[in-house]
């Protein structure tokens, strides 16, 4: 019974276990296990629940059975606690301006939304830290922004910024220099800048050198953590400051959050390559300077970033379908890009092949120079510079000082006889001692440079001497009383060899023609491998000559031209309509090939050019006739077609071959104006302006000398000024040329410091009338061109032509013009603008800005051809005639390159940044602090013991 009763429950069992398993799946038993787990935890848990929840209630019961009652006061205490526990009311004003207080208090919003509130709320709910972060943030803002109303920004715009700036741009200047004259260049060209950068800041500033903080991360964030406490000290009440975690917390957002990321962004050169185009955004892009750029560029990468843009612009061109006229389009501008390529793989294959060749010694040895009459020379500021320079070397300096003397006398004494002369028709007294300051003013040019005392003497005959000093005893002098003997002087200096002759020979002509953009770069011709060189010597119209001299080198390549004008069009440029003629040239080299181009001229150019050539040549006004104006309906169809047909007649009848047979003086004109480049306007308003200060006769001579400066327009004007300069007029010319062209430095107080090593401002002359504009021109003219190493004659000039260009432009406005700028800039309506602006390019659409990535390469480099197109292409014609073309270039092409360099560019941001402050906060020593935050650099240390090795020595 026993057996069959176990033998059951094992064949129930298993039969339940079957069941089971076929029910519920293989895997039911885990699942009953986990379930019956889950019952047991739950219930234990349930326990020590229940258990807490009655031990807590018990300790409860006994703290109150066995401590003391709780006192009044702590009772009291805490409901005050409870009462303060009430919602901060935050003044939302900040600057007292409704226009700037709205887009600020977004951006605290944002701030604190991006900054804080993300991470803060994962610790805290409670609102009232975040209450007192946006409070204590708000007074710091308040306090800045009355801080700033009682300052006198103009000075610090004016002044300082610039000087700042300039100064950094000397300094890279002379780490440019320093880097040319090292011959050992074992590392990085990068990192032997940047050590020579530095150097020459530890040198410039003595006390202060900004490596560390540039180059070492960790430094630059303590450098800005504890610039960031200082402010901080500063705006905040002394409650806020006092709380060290309040402090840090804020320390940290600001350092990190805000300066260090604008520091990154601002030093970033390929974002000041774009900021830069933005800001030439209205120009139009200039074909000449573009293809400067290519040809002077000593970067492959930048030209390999713009073939591959070319590459993918043909591509696209061919495989355009077009028919008609359309395809006449299309495979001029194939043409052109073809022709881009083509210099672009040529730079690339000199570059590589290490055959970079210098121009100005190619065409010294190997070219056809362009030859420019001495008479032209003599009366052009830069050419005059060079000749100048030659004539130093040759030792014959007092023939071209006597030159100059006697035109600055002829000059004012025709000035002042012909104010005689207006006296006397109008029936006034005149003045009794003109006539005897004349006299002594012409007996002050003798003496100086024709008696027997004078030193050096000018060589001419006796008898003439003679003859003039007779003339000058017995009769009243004339302004041309000393014609015969300057005449004598020019033959000389342009027959003897040792003068003229020697010039045209010399280094010093080829860089007077490169600067006046009359020396083409050298082209390779012949083999793909560029064994062959040759160079093409071509005037550009820099300056107007006669050409005379220039038609022999010029006429074999510009005889074979055929030019028609092949479309027309209407632009709108800035709201200006007018017509553009597009004409298609063709030329015939010697070799038998052609070279055809097309160039894009305004009717404005037309008439320009047509102006220039009848002057020039009186005998054409009657033969060429231009297609007259007409002032309403210019643009009609029927009209502009009419006019495209009367000036391809036009072309026609100039290219004729007997006109160039009966003129060829002329085809340097017609291939300037044929050119594809930017047409040059020689009767522009603005070109009539500047005329009389680019020609030293037609502004009277003004600028040879500081005598002619000080005599006034009428005898009005006070003669007791000129009776008392007017004795050693002719003295002080002499002695003022002689100073210049002899680059004797100016009086100033002796010191051991090389002027070379302080800061722009320091060099200021003291002489300089008190006019914002000028001082500041002058200013960045002498460093971003270098003018230091010109002449003191031209550099004289240059200040007096920016004077007078000045005052021709703006009158005695020009301070009140700056004044009314800096005001407007620094307005309500436009830091709100500044304000909101910061607000869209960090937060657009409210929402946190995510950092860009990183720029392709290609992109980058077309970025820097196109940032250094812009700034060339925005130098006016003006400025190079009166600096030179080439100068114009390098300065233009030195600020860029000082903007490439990131570490560079970060000094400049923190130097702005301590100008600032220094000017806000003038009452705290802060150029102590900074001397003191900038002095952990070994430079400093080098320095000092460098300079105390060398007093040891003394």
């Amino acid at each position: 019974m026993f057996a069959e009763a176990s033998l059951s429950i094992w064949g129930w069992g298993g039969l339940g276990v079957v069941l089971f398993l076929v029910t519920f799946g293989p895997f039911a038993i885990f699942y009953l296990a986990f379930y019956i787990f889950c019952f047991i935890g739950g219930g234990f848990a349930v326990t020590l629940l229940y258990g807490k929840i009655n031990s807590e209630k018990h300790l409860e019961k006994c703290e109150h059975s066995y401590l003391p009652p709780t006192q009044i006061g702590i009772l009291k205490t805490l409901d005050e606690m409870r009462l303060e526990m009430k919602p901060i009311k935050i003044d939302r004003r900040l600057t007292g301006s409704s226009f700037i207080d709205e887009p600020l208090q977004q951006v605290i919003q944002f701030a604190l939304r991006d900054y804080i509130q993300y991470w803060y709320y994962t610790l805290s709910e409670d609102e009232s830290f975040l209450l007192e972060i946006r409070q204590t943030l708000q007074n710091a803002l308040v306090q800045f922004s009355t801080r700033s109303k009682e300052v006198d920004w103009q000075p610090y715009f004016t002044t300082r910024l610039v000087d700042d700036f300039a100064t950094h741009l000397r300094v890279f200047r002379k780490a440019q220099d320093r880097l040319a004259d090292r011959e050992d260049k074992q590392r990085d060209i990068t990192e032997e800048l940047l050590d020579s950068f530095f150097e020459a800041e530890v040198e410039m500033e003595r006390k202060i050198c900004r490596d560390v903080v540039c180059t070492s991360h960790k430094d630059e964030e303590g450098f800005l953590r504890d610039l960031c406490e200082l402010l901080l000290y500063l705006l905040l009440p002394p409650g806020d400051f006092h709380n060290k975690n309040m402090r840090y917390f804020l320390r940290e957002v600001l350092a990190r959050g805000v300066l260090l990321p604008l520091i990154n962004q601002l030093s970033d050169p390929d974002y000041i390559n774009q900021f830069v185009i933005w800001m030439i955004r209205d120009s139009s892009c200039n074909y000449e300077a573009f293809m400067n750029i290519l040809k002077l560029t000593d970067k492959p990468a930048e030209l390999e970033a713009v073939k591959d843009k070319v590459l993918e612009e043909l591509q696209y061109l061919r495989s355009l379908d077009t028919a008609g006229d359309d395809i006449n389009v299309i495979k001029n501008q194939i043409n052109s890009l073809l022709f881009v390529k083509k210099v672009c793989e040529t730079r690339i294959q000199r570059l590589q092949s290490g055959k970079e060749v210098d121009a100005l010694k190619l065409a010294a040895n190997f070219g056809k120079l362009c030859v420019i009459p001495l008479d032209h020379i003599l009366i052009h500021n830069i050419a005059l510079q060079f000749f100048m320079d030659f004539m130093q070397a040759a030792g014959a300096q007092a023939e071209l000082f006597f030159w100059l003397t006697v035109e600055g006398y002829r000059v004012t004494a025709q000035q002042q006889l012909e104010a005689m002369q207006g006296w006397q028709k109008d029936g006034k007294k005149q003045p009794s001692a003109t006539k005897g300051l004349l006299k002594a003013a012409a007996l002050g040019v003798y003496e100086q440079y024709l008696s027997d005392k004078a030193s050096p003497r000018v060589q001419v005959d006796e008898a003439s001497v003679t003859k003039l000093g007779e003339k000058l005893q017995k009769d009243d002098p004339t302004p041309e009383i000393f014609d015969e003997i300057q005449r004598k002087v020019y033959d000389m200096m342009l027959r003897d060899e040792r003068f003229y002759p020697s010039f045209k020979q010399s280094p010093l002509y080829v860089r007077m023609l490169a600067e006046l953009d009359m020396l083409k770069e050298p082209s390779y011709r012949g083999s793909d491998d560029g064994d062959g060189e040759s160079f093409n010597g071509s005037p550009t119209g820099s300056i107007n000559l006669s050409l005379d001299d220039l038609s022999n080198s010029c006429h074999d390549e510009s005889m074979h031209l055929h030019a028609f004008i092949s479309d027309t069009g209407v632009c709108n440029d800035h709201g200006k309509t007018y017509a553009l003629y597009a004409i298609t040239v063709f030329r015939r080299n010697q070799d038998g090939s052609e070279d055809c181009w097309k160039t894009y001229r305004r009717y404005s150019d037309f008439h320009d050019f047509h102006m220039r050539i009848t002057e020039q040549f009186e005998n054409l006004a009657s033969i060429l006739k231009l297609p007259g104006k007409k002032t309403f309906n210019n643009m009609d169809r029927d009209f502009l077609e009419k006019r495209k047909k009367d000036l391809n007649a036009y072309l026609q009848l100039l290219l004729n071959p007997e006109m160039v047979k009966a003129c060829p003086t002329l085809i340097p004109y017609v291939y300037d104006f044929l050119e594809n480049k930017a047409y040059s306007k020689g009767k522009g308003e603005f070109a009539r302006k500047i005329d009389t200060f680019v020609n030293p006769l037609r502004s009277s001579m003004r600028n040879v000398s500081n005598a002619v400066k000080a005599l006034p327009d009428s005898l009005a004007e006070g003669m007791t000024k000129v009776s008392d300069n007017m004795g050693r007029m002719s003295e002080r010319l002499g002695q003022d040329i002689k100073q210049s062209i002899l680059k004797v430095p100016p009086l100033l107080p002796k010191t051991d410091i090389d002027p070379e090593h302080c800061r722009v401002s320091a060099q200021l002359d003291d002489n300089v009338d008190d006019n914002i504009p000028l001082r500041v021109m002058l200013l960045l003219m002498d460093e971003v061109f270098d003018l230091k190493e010109k002449n003191q004659w031209l550099r004289r000039n240059i200040k007096n032509l920016l004077q007078q260009l000045i005052r021709a432009t703006y009158g005695d406005t020009i301070n009140r013009k700056i004044v009314d700028h800096v005001d407007y800039l620094t307005s309500p309506e436009q830091v709100a603008d500044y304000v909101k602006k910061f607000r869209d390019s960090y937060w657009p659409n409210g929402i946190l800005a995510e950092t860009p990535p990183r720029r392709d390469k290609s992109i980058r480099m077309r970025t820097r051809v196109a940032a250094k197109t812009s700034l060339l292409g925005i130098m006016p014609d003006e400025l190079k005639h009166i600096i030179g073309a080439d100068t114009t270039r390098k300065g233009i092409l030195r600020v860029f390159d000082m903007f490439q360099y990131q570490p560079m560019n970060r000094r400049l941001v923190y130097v702005f940044l301590e100008g600032f402050l220094e000017t806000m906060f003038p009452q705290y020593k802060f150029p102590e602090l900074f001397v003191k935050l900038h002095s952990r650099s070994p430079r400093i240390h080098r320095y000092n013991q460098k300079l105390k090795s060398s007093s040891l020595k003394r």
